[in-house]
C-alpha cells in the first residue's frame, strides 16, 4: 500500500487526523514493531494507522560523536512500515528546542492539537518530554483527559528474549545477518547512491558499485552474499565487501562494494539497495593483488551457492 510522510513543517491533512498513532523510533521496523502495529489496528480497526517517529534519532542528537548505528533511515523505514499497512508517518524534528519541551506540551500540542490522534499505542517503557519527564502513567492520564484512547503494547520476543533494535544491531556487528533478518522479518538493507570508486575491480573482471555507509550501522567487516534492488525495481544477486579494503585502500573510510552478478549497466549517482543474506568471511589483508583477485573469485562462487535457493 502507499504511505505518506508528513514532515515536521507540513500541515496534517484532515484525512490523517483521527488516526491510531504508534509512538517510537521504529528503527529497523522489526517483528516487535510489527506486533505493536497489529495491536494498534486491533484497538481501533476503524481508524487509519500512523506512526510518529523522530528525526534525527534522539541518540544521534544527544551523542553525535557515537559511531552511526541506524538500522533504517527514513525512506527505508517508511517502505517497511507501508508493508505493515501504515498509512501515515508523522516525522517530529528532534532538536534542542523540542528536547526542552515538557511532556505536557508534547501530549497537548503535538498528539492532540496537531495530529488529532484518536488512539495511541506505545511500549511500556516509552518516555518523552524534557529529561524524559513523561512516562506511560503520565501519558495515560493526559490521554484520558483529552479524550484519546491508549494501549500499551506488551513486550514481544522469542526464545532468545525480547526482540529489539539493540539485539539486531549486535547480531549484525557479530556477523550473523541470517539471525538478524529473522528478527527483522526481511533482509537487512543498506540503501544509498552509487559513488565513483577507484575502478580497480573492472581490471580483474569484478566491477563493483560503491556505496557509502553514511548513517547506517557498520556490520561486521567482511564479505557477504547479497541481493541488490536496482533503480528500475528489479533484483539481482551479488557479492559485497563491507569495510576498509585493507589490501588496496589508502583511507580508513568504511564502505560497501558490491559486485552484481550478470550485470554491466551504469549505476553511478543512482540509488540501489543492498540486502545482506549471508556472511562469507571476515575482511583480511592479502599479500598481493593477485591473491586478492583469486579470493574474490572464490567468494563470488561461494555467494552464488549460498544464494542459489533465493527466488528474486
Amino acid at each position: 500500500m502507499s504511505i505518506r510522510i508528513i514532515g515536521p513543517d507540513d500541515p496534517v491533512p484532515p484525512e490523517a487526523q483521527g488516526a491510531t498513532v504508534a509512538l517510537g523510533n521504529f528503527d529497523g521496523v522489526h517483528l516487535g514493531h510489527a506486533a505493536v502495529l497489529r495491536a494498534a489496528h486491533a484497538a481501533r480497526p476503524d481508524a487509519p494507522l500512523a506512526v510518529l517517529t523522530f528525526e534525527p534519532h534522539p541518540r544521534e542528537f544527544f551523542r553525535p560523536g557515537d559511531p552511526p548505528f541506524r538500522l533504517t533511515l527514513l525512506p527505508e523505514k517508511a517502505a517497511a512500515l507501508a508493508d505493515l499497512h501504515v498509512a501515515w508517518v508523522f516525522v517530529q524534528h528532534f532538536d534542542l528546542t523540542f528536547s526542552q519541551q515538557s511532556a505536557e506540551h508534547f501530549a497537548r500540542a503535538v498528539l492532540h492539537e496537531r495530529l488529532g490522534a484518536a488512539h495511541l499505542i506505545c511500549g511500556g517503557d516509552f518516555a518523552f518530554g524534557h529529561r524524559r519527564g513523561g512516562d506511560v502513567a503520565f501519558l495515560a492520564a493526559r490521554a484520558e483527559a483529552m479524550g484519546i484512547g491508549l494501549s500499551i503494547a506488551p513486550a514481544f520476543g522469542d526464545v532468545g528474549g525480547p526482540i529489539s533494535s539493540t539485539r539486531i544491531r549486535r547480531l549484525l556487528q557479530d556477523g550473523y545477518p541470517e539471525r538478524a533478518n529473522a528478527l527483522l522479518g526481511r533482509p537487512w538493507t543498506i540503501r544509498g547512491t552509487v559513488s565513483h570508486g577507484d575502478k580497480r575491480g573492472r581490471t580483474i573482471g569484478f566491477p563493483t558499485a560503491n556505496l557509502p555507509l553514511g548513517r547506517h550501522l557498520e556490520p561486521a567487516r567482511g564479505v557477504y552474499a547479497v541481493t541488490v534492488q536496482l533503480p528500475d525495481g528489479t533484483a539481482r544477486k551479488g557479492v559485497a565487501n563491507i569495510g576498509y579494503r585493507p589490501t588496496v585502500a589508502e583511507t580508513m573510510e568504511s564502505r560497501v562494494e558490491v559486485n552484481i552478478f550478470d550485470f554491466d549497466g551504469d549505476l553511478y549517482d543512482r540509488e540501489i539497495a543492498v540486502s545482506l543474506r549471508s556472511f562469507i568471511r571476515a575482511e583480511q589483508k592479502f599479500p598481493s593483488f593477485d591473491a586478492l583477485r583469486a579470493q574474490i573469485a572464490v567468494d563470488a562462487a561461494t555467494a552464488r551457492d549460498l544464494l542459489g535457493g533465493i527466488v528474486l
